[in-house]
């Protein structure tokens, strides 16, 4: 069936079922989804019959429609109501609302013979009417709390497939890793500053995927190795944690960056880097030796105890940068790192986290001080 007899049978349909709505009314899903299939069969056979013909201007050429729905179809399958290469989707609601849930993008039971689908939907609340809309353009959102859903309304202002560029059938063709790359770069779009992806995903996707443990960890209660590690990751994603000690938010996407990527909740995110403890400084004056005790001698700046924990950390963020994906930096640096260092080269993203922490620090330069033989 053509798209344009598609959508003139629907706007009989849905006309009929506005009528039933405002009269005997709808009170559930289930039988407003088989009265879709009755009306449905019901008018397209009438319109066999040469009813309504008057209304089916330039679209006759499609005729007859020779419609046989099946009344008792596979439960959970998508679309609900299949007319050969195309398919209605039923959705209703007791509120007044035109904005629901629908299927996870995985689409599993979706019939692949359909070409075109279109969303019936039944309003109760309010003025009760049913409406339909091309269900490329009702799904307008994805939410990726768990498993990713698509969020669907008639006559949205703006498709989510075209924000993410791609067609809806381009993008239900794709195999569920690639589709996450869509999803995910949607995600990051409309993150707020210092707001992070945090969800499960398939490792084989393009890297971006990450697993958290099911217990949540806390920081203190880490062995050191995996404390110094997680140290190493966090301030080179984060060289901002270098800036003064009176800037409110500079621990902010560290603190996130070991909540969403390692699952572990580190309360006390100061003082790993500027207690003492961090530092290497001790009790009765034991200070552990840095590679700059020399030029530290003395010295009492602001970001004194930063300075020695880095030293002290050196090595391992350099091995941080060899093995952390480049979409963590992408992340965490931003898009426009891709026009200033060549992002998958470990040396270039050590140079480039001295450059941005001479930015933030203001009482000292790190690159007089971090990787002099980088």
């Amino acid at each position: 069936m053509k798209v344009d007899m598609f959508h003139r049978l629907l706007d009989i349909v849905c006309a009929e079922l506005t009528i039933e709505a405002r009269t005997s009314g709808f009170t559930k899903a289930l039988v407003f989804e088989n009265r879709v299939r009755e009306i449905t069969q019901k008018v397209s056979d009438e319109i066999d019959a040469g009813r309504y013909h008057e209304l089916l201007a330039n679209v006759l050429d499609d005729l007859p429609l020779g419609i046989h729905i099946d009344m008792h179809p596979p439960a959970q399958g998508f679309p609900d109501v299949v007319l050969g290469d195309v398919g209605i989707e039923v959705k209703f609601t007791e509120a007044d609302t035109w904005r629901c849930i629908a299927n996870s993008v995985l689409e599993t039971n979706k019939v692949h013979s359909v070409k075109h689908i279109c969303v019936v939907y039944c309003k109760m609340g309010g003025i009760p009417e049913v409406r339909y809309d091309d269900w490329e353009h009702a799904v307008m959102h994805v939410r990726t709390s768990h498993v990713p859903r698509f969020e669907l309304e008639i006559d949205a202002t703006r498709s989510l497939f075209d924000i993410m560029g791609i067609s809806y059938n381009d993008f239900s063709g794709l195999e569920m890793p690639k589709k996450m790359v869509y999803i995910r770069n949607y995600a990051r779009s409309r993150l707020k500053s210092g707001e992070h992806l945090w969800w499960l995903d398939d490792p084989t996707d393009d890297g971006t995927s990450h697993s958290l443990p099911l217990n949540a960890r806390l920081y203190t209660n880490l062995d050191m190795e995996e404390k110094t590690r997680l140290r190493a990751e966090a301030v080179l994603l984060c060289p901002q944690i270098v800036s003064s000690g009176r800037s409110r938010h500079k621990y902010d996407d560290l603190v996130m960056f070991m909540l969403t990527y390692h699952g572990v909740l580190c309360h006390q995110a100061r003082d790993l880097f500027s207690a003492g403890s961090a530092a290497g400084v001790g009790g009765n004056g034991k200070v552990k030796e840095t590679k700059m005790d020399c030029a530290l001698e003395g010295q009492t700046f602001d970001g004194i105890y930063i300075l020695r924990s880095l030293l002290l950390l050196e090595d391992d963020m350099r091995k941080a940068a060899a093995y952390l994906k480049s979409t963590l930096f992408l992340e965490y640096w931003g898009e426009e790192v891709l026009n200033q260092i060549n992002i998958d080269n470990p040396d270039s993203r050590i140079q480039y986290w001295l450059k941005k922490a001479d930015d933030y620090a203001q009482t000292w330069k790190p690159s007089e001080f971090l990787f002099k033989n980088t």
